[in-house]
């Protein structure tokens, strides 16, 4: 995936950070070729930052 507006080669020192920002951008602007890890999903869940209604359905998703 390329960005333009990030520095993802500074993002990436903070993996967290990094794995937050990578499955928002995946979410809210398309998949392509990638695919969603579950497991890390799952566990950033809380953190992340899109749309309510993209939430409540990946919630469904995952959790049942």
């Amino acid at each position: 995936m390329y960005n333009w507006s990030v520095d993802t080669k500074r993002l990436k020192k903070n993996s967290e950070e990094y794995i937050v920002w990578k499955l928002e951008q995946t979410i809210n602007f398309g998949l392509g070729k990638d695919r969603l890890d579950a497991r890390q999903l799952k566990k950033y869940f809380g953190r992340l930052n899109i749309d309510p209604d993209k939430k409540e359905y990946l919630n469904f998703i995952l959790y049942g």
